[in-house]
């Protein structure tokens, strides 16, 4: 009972153990819950913990029959939270060529179908048949890249702004820490029981990064960008692309402007996210008392994606590389926000103590690995640039290359004496590079395979996925083989490709078949383009068109189409 009281309750039984007759808040989250830095309900539930709200976690709410999994908590004193999960639903149920999945990460024993698909939306529908008054938040990958219109693969079609088919009464975009505890705190100082019957919704209309739905003219912005209209999108594609280049400009901003796109009688209006986190506030958030395990609910229960997470520690958020095809920048932000050593080297310290540590690390790393305490080097210059990359199509000079502090990290994770090995996972920018730092990860942080993502060979597609050249991948497979070789070390470089990316042809993937047959690689498994909403490749999926240069571009669109691009990577097996 007592170990219970380390975790967020997630029953009615757990609650009361607490001295608790209710809660203030209730996370829905379409994964199972694992209180660990990786997992966003966690992290959420924690940070609201520490501001002195009393949060519950229902995790993979059953949404068949009465509906009781919705019901164990009754009714929170201030909001529900929903959440699809750590994945869009949709991606994390079906494969590129739209068949099932057999398992799904992020539950007991890989167990799929156990939420539903746009989870999000379902979830939202139950609340509010049960609880109609009761303000319900939403956010997560789902919410965060559904928030205005957007390509869904799965329909075919563009769908209007997750808020409108959800009925939620507000969207938290990103990394939504300081929005959700800004939403709590503002609802505290109205009478209770609060009701959204009685309560103005309006007054959560100015917070940062969110974004709601109003009829009210009176509450759109007067400096924000306006984008073609929802109606218009549907009937015209180059509006929808000129509607995602609007959105990507803003976002790759500091300091940005409020975004408003009309759908039927209504407005969506997206606010201004937050400024990137400080170290310190980045720190207090790694720092709060997670235990690094899944629920005790779960004992003796495999899930996939803790046993992958388990003894990885993330050293920083956001990423500057701008692929295509990423969310990564659109969610996390463009800025690094790196954590200090001291609380990296403290979240170690606490994994040493779990009872099955064996002194491996598989993972100190980030989105980019590579990144670590990278910045602009006049911020002032950064406020004003909205690159979507500092890497493409060149460095940027304002950039920060400075690999001292990560090399400086991982010598002293080496020398910690209850760390036998401290390997990188994530994946690295080989065109951001260093030859001490390239010393430094090969000969001490590589588990036999570094795992690299060049994603193809053609000048001409590479450009199209704002990735560097493929000669900057062949510059860093022989810095990775003569240093192998100098060290006597015998450890393969993993490359990763994609087909059927917007732009690729069929002879763009005979090159491709050609490079990898003559470098003597022969892919197991390799990845068929999948659109995904609110990125520049799906835009372009979508529209066959290029945002940026209003051109039309090739799209392999069709199931035989992407089949035999796909086919191109088993050369070996095929005539």
């Amino acid at each position: 009972m007592a170990d219970l009281l380390k975790y967020l309750p997630t029953t009615r039984k757990e609650m009361e153990l607490r001295g608790w007759d209710e809660v203030d808040i209730v996370f829905f989250t379409g994964d199972a819950y694992i209180d660990h830095p990786s997992f966003g309900a966690a992290v959420l539930g924690r940070v609201l913990e520490a501001a002195g709200y009393r949060v519950a976690i229902v995790p993979q709410p059953d949404w068949h029959g009465d509906y009781r999994d919705f019901r164990k908590f009754g009714r929170p004193r201030l909001y529900f939270a929903v959440s699809a999960g750590s994945m869009d639903s949709m991606v994390n149920h079906y494969t590129a060529a739209k068949r099932k999945r057999s398992d799904d990460a992020y539950t007991p024993e890989g167990r799929a179908g156990m939420r539903p698909d746009y989870c999000t939306i379902t979830y939202c529908r139950i609340l509010k048949s049960l609880y109609p008054d009761v303000p319900i938040i939403i956010g997560g990958i789902e919410a965060s890249m559904r928030r205005l219109t957007h390509y869904d693969y799965w329909q075919d079609k563009l769908m209007p702004s997750i808020l409108v088919d959800s009925g939620a009464d507000l969207l938290v975009y990103g990394m939504g820490e300081q929005a959700m505890t800004e939403i709590a705190n503002r609802l505290s100082t109205f009478n209770f029981p609060l009701s959204t019957f009685n309560f103005p919704l309006s007054t959560l209309h100015t917070i940062p990064q969110t974004a709601f739905l109003t009829s009210d003219k009176n509450e759109l912005p007067p400096d924000a960008i306006r984008l073609a209209s929802h109606e218009e999108a549907l009937k015209d594609k180059r509006k929808h692309a000129e509607n995602f280049r609007l959105i990507e400009v803003e976002s790759n901003k500091i300091y940005q402007q409020p975004i408003v796109q009309q759908v039927g009688q209504r407005y969506v209006v997206v606010n201004p996210s937050y400024p990137p986190l400080t170290t310190e506030q980045l720190d207090a958030i790694y720092d709060l008392p997670y235990r690094y395990t899944p629920h005790p609910k779960y004992k003796d229960k495999h899930i996939p994606a803790y046993e992958m997470i388990k003894w990885s520690v993330c050293v920083h958020r956001g990423c500057f590389g701008g692929c295509a095809f990423c969310t990564i920048s659109a969610h996390q932000g463009k800025q690094i926000v790196s954590r200090s050593k001291a609380s990296i080297l403290r979240q170690i310290e606490r994994l040493s103590h779990l009872p099955d540590w064996h002194g491996v690390l598989s993972d100190i790393g980030g989105p980019s690995a590579n990144m670590y305490g990278m910045h602009g080097k006049d911020r002032a210059l950064c406020e004003q640039c909205a690159r979507a990359s500092c890497l493409q199509p060149a460095i940027c000079k304002n950039l920060n290359q400075d690999f001292g502090p990560i090399i400086d990290l991982y010598q002293t994770v080496d020398r910690l004496p209850y760390v036998k090995h401290a390997f990188v996972g994530s994946g690295i920018r080989y065109d951001l590079m260093s030859e001490a730092y390239a010393r430094q990860l090969i000969t001490r942080h590589v588990s036999g395979r570094l795992k690299v993502a060049p994603e193809h060979c053609s000048e001409t597609v590479l450009k199209i996925m704002r990735k560097p050249s493929w000669t900057h991948y062949l510059r860093f497979r022989d810095l990775f083989l003569h240093i192998n070789k100098e060290a006597g070390l015998n450890q393969q470089l993993i490359p990763y490709f994609i087909s059927s990316h917007p732009g690729c042809t069929k002879r763009d993937m005979q090159q491709l078949a050609e490079e990898t047959k003559r470098m003597h690689y022969r892919p197991e498994q390799v990845q068929d383009f999948t659109p995904t909403p609110m990125t520049l490749s799906t835009t372009m999926f979508y529209t066959g068109i290029n945002p940026y240069t209003r051109e039309p571009i090739y799209v392999a669109r069709t199931p035989e189409e992407k089949k035999q691009q796909n086919s191109y990577f088993f050369w070996y097996k095929n005539k």
